[in-house]
């Protein structure tokens, strides 16, 4: 049985399986090589895929060497899009044969028969099965979820939905059938249901090699093709479904459906399908949980898709559920204007939408001609350029829990926020995060979470950037109040744009003294600062403590309250409980959370902290994991940071790191003279 006892050596048969040698490693517990570059007395097996020339090979090997075979396919939750340039969530491992080929005997098959349908298992299934449908998750999940009139059903008319394969794959040999049994089931469709619209979910990868366009045409029967679109809508409404042995019929299955199936699928012959094609031999009845249970939870393998461990079905869910979310957000294809190259590498895993990755262009003027001509949308960092006139544009700049490093030093983001009405922190105009905090109607889900995030971000000592370290706190004398003011760049954007009165950090501390004539005010210089890279001004002379180390969270912790122009300092101040006093515009200020010295009149509505958690840390910011590049939750990268686990980067992006590191010091440096 694989995984069990002393690693062995396995031998895939091509290069595709080559590049996936990681992924086949932990699931096989096993040393993978590449078939003929291994000496054959160390390999225990080979390992094909599907009923590929891969698994030809390694059949004809084990023939010749009487090893065992291993075949691999996809699960039935692969990815966000077909294609080897997405990570998958799930594979099959099976020994005896695979699960679509009814010629004979596969693991899966096996798995039903055993299947003894207790109580907990089946009620998991439901649960499961009610989670998929809720989200609409598929085997790919890069189809928009669209209504049946935007995706070109009738409407008002009933139909019946027939599900397309391509021609010539191993699915239709394998469930014991040929081509010829789309025009039988098309026959089927429309002489049983007379009036109802034919329906035809094509295949992605047919073209015009569509066996049931082809049938169509033949047999002058009418069909209505839909544009491409979440399957999960099709489903839902059709009054029947159609499918020779494609997986979507038993999605129709889940959404309770009747499926006839007329060709030998792993899930006909239970006494749940339609059957037009016998099985070769007679099958056990089981309920549709029954087989959910066996195929996705006992046959499916599943990896995290950040580090790669095994890991639950119900993981596996969440994570399809977030990369898709996140990259529904952007259904234009993105061009970014004039970033530097640096940048345009830290921004491009974020910008990943329904119609691919980001392209870039060397200035906004060709920017906006490029995604003009292909229907795109414009990607300007930033404050300091206009947004474009004519095409849908977007401003780019991190996010509240960006990493372990500063941006200045080049450390790359794992969050970023892209805001179509204005940067988050420039107050000349609401913004994006000011619609989402203003108008948004919390649930009690939703707030859960928020409150769940904050709890974990105080627990696990997370902030924005997460530098400094431990410090020596000052402990006053007579009791007196602590107050932190944490320093700011004074050239910084959200103080250009957010503070409209106080502009220095000198005069931020002057206020505070004014306000505060007793208290104990420590000035935090900021990172960039310290670290030589900006400018803070002139050092403030009514602070009694000028403190240059120590991690932000400390200083917070130790402090009585926080006074500030707009520094995230405050909203990180504001999650841990403590007071906070704004002498500028923040998002987070206007809200009743805050003593505000500068009235922002336009943000009327009375907030509580978990509800600015969750439209500034869950809902606003697109997240990607540090390890893994791929879209993850907040949650995912607090835990991620304070683990503090990190790769090992090539060479070769150390080396170009340095050289970006360097350019962009005098660039920051040159535009701070700039700006006075």
């Amino acid at each position: 049985m694989v995984g069990t006892g002393k690693p062995k050596t396995y031998a895939v048969t091509s290069a595709g399986l080559w590049r996936i040698r990681a992924d086949l490693a932990r699931l096989l517990d096993a040393n993978i090589v590449l078939w003929p570059l291994a000496r054959p007395g160390r390999i225990d097996g080979f390992v094909g895929w599907g009923r590929r020339p891969s698994a030809r090979r390694a059949d004809a090997l084990s023939a010749l060497t009487g090893k065992p075979v291993i075949l691999i396919e996809d699960g039935f939750i692969k990815s966000y899009a077909p294609g080897p340039d997405e990570p998958a969530h799930s594979f099959v491992v099976d020994e005896d044969g695979i699960y679509f080929d009814a010629t004979g005997q596969s693991r899966l098959q096996s798995l039903i028969e055993q299947a003894r349908g207790e109580a907990p298992d089946l009620e998991r299934a439901r649960r499961l099965i009610s989670t998929i449908r809720q989200a609409r998750l598929s085997k790919y999940n890069n189809g928009a979820i669209l209504g049946l009139r935007e995706g070109g059903i009738p409407g008002g008319r009933p139909y019946v939905l027939l599900v397309d394969q391509v021609a010539g794959d191993a699915s239709i040999a394998g469930a014991l059938t040929d081509e010829s049994a789309f025009a039988a089931m098309l026959e089927h469709a429309a002489g049983h249901h007379a009036g109802k619209a034919i329906v035809v979910r094509t295949h992605p990868a047919a073209g015009e090699r569509s066996l049931l366009r082809q049938a169509a045409r033949r047999l002058g029967i009418e069909i209505v093709v839909p544009r491409p679109m979440n399957p999960w809508p099709l489903l839902e409404d059709a009054d029947a479904v159609y499918t020779v042995s494609s997986h979507l019929g038993f999605e129709a299955l889940m959404a309770e459906k009747p499926v006839h199936c007329f060709g030998v699928a792993y899930f006909s012959g239970r006494g749940v399908t339609n059957d037009h094609a016998a099985t070769p031999a007679p099958r056990a009845p089981a309920s549709v949980e029954a087989i959910f249970h066996a195929a996705y939870i006992r046959y499916a393998r599943y990896l995290d898709l950040h580090d790669r461990s095994e890991c639950t079905i119900e993981r596996a869910i969440e994570q399809a559920i977030t990369v898709r979310d996140q990259r529904s957000r952007l259904p234009g294809r993105i061009v970014t204007a004039g970033m530097s190259p640096w940048k345009r590498k830290a921004v491009a895993p974020f910008l990943v939408g329904m119609r691919g990755v980001a392209l870039h262009a060397g200035s906004l003027d060709a920017a906006v001609r490029r995604a003009a001509r292909i229907g795109g949308t414009v990607a300007v960092w930033g404050s300091d350029k206009p947004m474009p006139d004519g095409v849908p544009a977007l401003r780019v700049e991190d996010g509240f829990i960006r990493s372990k490093g500063l941006g200045v030093s080049l450390v790359m983001p794992s969050s970023i926020a892209l805001d179509g009405q204005a940067a988050y922190y420039d107050a000349r105009s609401p913004s994006g995060l000011e619609a989402i905090i203003a108008e948004t109607q919390f649930d009690a889900e939703l707030l859960r979470r928020a409150e769940a995030l904050r709890q974990l971000i105080i627990a696990r000592g997370v902030s924005k950037y997460n530098v400094g370290s431990a410090a020596t706190l000052p402990q006053p004398p007579d009791g007196r109040m602590r107050i932190l003011v944490p320093g700011q760049v004074e050239k910084d954007a959200s103080i250009r744009f957010g503070s409209p009165i106080v502009k220095t950090n000198a005069e931020l501390v002057a206020a505070v003294r004014r306000l505060y004539p007793t208290a104990y005010i420590a000035y935090k210089v900021h990172p960039d600062v310290v670290a030589g890279l900006r400018s803070g001004g002139r050092h403030p002379e009514a602070a009694d403590k000028i403190v240059r180390d120590g991690d932000i969270m400390h200083w917070i912790a130790w402090a009585d309250r926080v006074e500030t122009m707009t520094s995230l300092a405050g909203f990180e101040a504001l999650i841990r409980g403590k007071a906070v006093g704004v002498h500028g515009m923040p998002f987070y200020a206007g809200w009743g959370l805050t003593d505000d010295r500068h009235p922002i009149d336009r943000r009327t509505r009375r907030i509580d902290v978990a509800m600015l958690v969750a439209a500034t840390l869950i809902l606003y910011p697109f997240y990607v994991h540090p390890r893994s590049g791929m879209p993850c939750r907040p949650e995912d990268l607090v835990r991620e940071i304070a683990e503090g686990r990190s790769d090992p980067a090539p060479a070769a992006d150390r080396a170009f790191a340095h050289l970006a590191r360097a350019a962009n010091r005098i660039a920051v440096r040159l535009r701070d003279r700039r700006l006075g």
